[in-house]
């Protein structure tokens, strides 16, 4: 039998809180149901929520609080005054080991911040990264940093490959994952220092991770790797550029079907196909982005996630806490640290959930 795994919600974080959070919760049970949840939220208003939901009754705790961090509130102003918020109160319980992880579709900025701050880095990782699942004509792939660290150097890179690694083992189940650094081509010669000096790292380095050099901008649709490598400011316009492609894509072709009455024909032959594509490139259904080398797991929901994108945020906790992402991230750094020292590699041990 699964182990019981507990995770911290902040309900009253994102657009549409805490109907989308509870809702979300509910959804997720039926999926895990060896998962239980503690509310951090305002019982007033989320009681009569959960109390709707049968799944949700015995299997979750609602902890009072009435402060939350507002969505246009600074990093700086979180942590100062938000500790005692949803938000700093579920991360607060992974720290004290009451939860494997906290889910929050709140303000980006004031969770990273408060995050790293309550929780740390690990050893052996200079810089938390932020990372995610995005859809290509593959599947899907995983890249990193998508906005925690505008500037980063070559070590930073290397731990953020060694930690997207660790996130492709871990949910997508690959054994050996492919890695690319992003760049703006594939020539050795090409990128800036910083880069260059990742990429020699890289290519010496003995990891499980199957490194294959640079990767152009093209490569994130086509899904030429498992996992895509970048700083910060590079990989959230990407990952905004994209987005906003899926947003047009979907437009202009719902737009197309209703054209004439021939293209409304046409739809309804393509219907299946159409939907699965539609499907495909929702956000929703990639939700949850990962708050990467830290002492705890943190994981951020889109603020306008749907009910079934929160709960797909809970998902990736799930995975993540079932199977050891930061066990494997430790054992990777190891055999990466002796591999520098010419010692003899850590051989890491995998674990099943």
């Amino acid at each position: 039998m699964e182990r019981e795994l507990i995770i911290s919600l902040d309900a009253m974080g994102g657009d549409d809180a805490p109907e989308i959070v509870v809702e979300g919760a509910a959804i997720a049970r039926e999926r895990y149901p060896n998962v239980k949840f503690i509310l951090f939220g305002d019982e007033t208003e989320v009681v009569p929520l959960v109390t709707k939901f049968p799944l949700l009754k015995d299997n979750c705790e609602i902890r009072h609080t009435e402060k939350v961090v507002s969505a246009e509130e600074k990093p700086s102003q979180a942590l100062r005054r938000g500790r005692d918020s949803t938000m700093g109160l579920a991360i607060e319980s992974v720290r004290e080991g009451e939860a494997v992880a906290a889910v929050s579709a709140g303000n980006t900025g004031a969770l990273m911040a408060m995050a790293k701050f309550m929780l740390r880095t690990m050893p052996g990782i200079d810089r938390p990264a932020l990372g995610s699942l995005l859809p290509t004509s593959k599947g899907e792939s995983i890249m990193l940093d998508l906005g925690a660290n505008v500037e980063c150097d070559e070590n930073n890179l290397v731990q953020f490959a060694i930690m997207g690694a660790a996130f492709a083992r871990t949910v997508l189940g690959l054994s050996r994952p492919s890695v690319a650094l992003l760049n703006v081509g594939v020539e050795e010669l090409k990128g800036n220092e910083v880069i260059k000096n990742a990429d020699r790292i890289l290519k010496e380095a003995d990891l499980p991770i199957n490194y294959v050099g640079f990767s152009e901008g093209h490569g994130l649709a086509n899904g030429e790797v498992d996992v895509i490598v970048t700083d910060g400011f590079t990989g959230n316009v990407a990952l905004k550029m994209a987005e906003g492609t899926a947003k047009m894509i979907s437009g202009l072709l719902s737009a197309a079907l209703k054209n004439s009455i021939f293209s409304k024909i046409g739809y309804l032959f393509a219907r299946s196909a159409l939907q699965g594509l539609k499907d495909h490139l929702d956000p929703n259904n990639h939700n949850g982005a990962v708050f990467m080398g830290l002492n705890g797991l943190v994981i951020k929901s889109h603020g306008s996630a749907s009910a079934a994108g929160f709960a797909s945020a809970i998902g990736v906790a799930v995975d993540m806490a079932a199977n050891d992402l930061a066990g494997k991230i430790t054992e990777d750094l190891k055999n990466f640290e002796g591999h520098s020292k010419g010692d003899e590699p850590v051989i890491a041990e995998e674990k099943v959930s």
